[in-house]
């Protein structure tokens, strides 16, 4: 395979200092978590102060209750991202060694456990407060994509969760033994820079489109709308994505080189994919509920 493209010399640290024997350091990945939640919270804030966008004319929340939810959320983020990952990806490993799974600096975070997790702290930061759930969902939901473009980018930086091997003139040659692991492959292994597909489809197309749906056709007016369009969003454009997605290293075996979580015959999905059907059914759900909601209020 012809190696197109090499991967550029990033380092995953933006930089780092040693103090009294330890070693602190600011990575790429840590800085996409923060400006993802600080942008999140300005549109967030930005929704809020426009009333006309929301029905009756009343955001769900005010801007300090929206502070506040963000705590909620970030512990939501951390541990559903990683309880998630031990669940979802490597149970029987992390059943084994229980005390690594709160070792979240090793790495290993599960985004549909991290959502999970958002979903679980904003559920009952609305029943405490007695919020509109739809609503709120639809707040949080139109301001994540940042986050995910900054995530994606920062997981190429770092030359993590590249794609299958690819002869395409835009695949990478990225660094590693792991990378470098192709038995069908003769030199350079290059590989579909797959974080770049995600920061695209999940990130910067599927924000313009809330943005859009929100500000210019009144996706707001319709709760449940906008959450649902992200739900549904998301799960395609990661179900699609999988198919040149390099899988978890647990799941590829001799006969399974593909690394299917199931199948049957030689076809089946991967764990991303089975992950994102009920995120498309849910979505699909919210938006069909939203419309007929709003169908039935204009017949009246």
């Amino acid at each position: 395979m012809q190696a197109v493209l090499t991967f550029p010399d990033f380092s995953p640290e933006l930089f780092s200092i040693s103090l009294f024997g330890f070693d602190f350091a600011l990575r790429w990945y840590a800085l996409a978590y923060i400006a993802g939640i600080l942008i999140a919270w300005r549109l967030g804030v930005a929704a809020i102060k426009r009333p006309a966008l929301w029905p009756a004319d009343t955001p769900p929340l005010t801007p300090p209750q929206l502070e506040d939810l963000l705590t909620w959320i970030i512990l939501g983020v951390i541990f559903g991202g990683r309880l998630g990952f031990v669940l979802f990806y490597q149970p029987a490993y992390y059943l084994q060694n229980p005390t690594e799974i709160l070792m979240v600096w090793q790495g290993g975070m599960s985004f549909h456990g991290g959502l999970l997790g958002v979903v679980i702290a904003s559920w009952i930061y609305a029943l405490r407060h007695n919020l509109p759930k739809l609503s709120l969902a639809d707040l949080v939901a139109h301001a994540v994509p940042p986050g995910l473009l900054l995530g994606r980018l920062s997981n190429f930086i770092n030359a993590e969760l590249w794609g299958r091997p690819s002869d395409l003139p835009w695949a990478f040659v990225f660094p590693g033994s792991s990378a470098q692991n192709c038995p069908d492959v003769v030199g350079l292994c290059a590989r579909h820079p797959s974080q770049l597909y995600e920061a695209a489809m999940e990130g910067l197309i599927l924000g313009a489109v809330l943005l859009w749906l929100v500000y210019r056709r009144g996706a707001f007016k319709m709760p449940g709308f906008a959450v649902g369009t992200f739900l549904t969003g998301y799960g395609l454009a990661r179900f699609l994505v999988e198919f040149v997605r390099q899988p978890d290293a647990q799941f590829i075996s001799p006969g399974n080189p593909l690394g299917l979580a199931w199948h049957v015959g030689g076809y089946g999905l991967t764990m991303g994919q089975i992950l994102c059907l009920p995120m498309i059914a849910l979505g699909l759900w919210l938006i069909w509920s939203a419309k007929s909601r709003a169908n039935k209020i204009i017949a009246q």
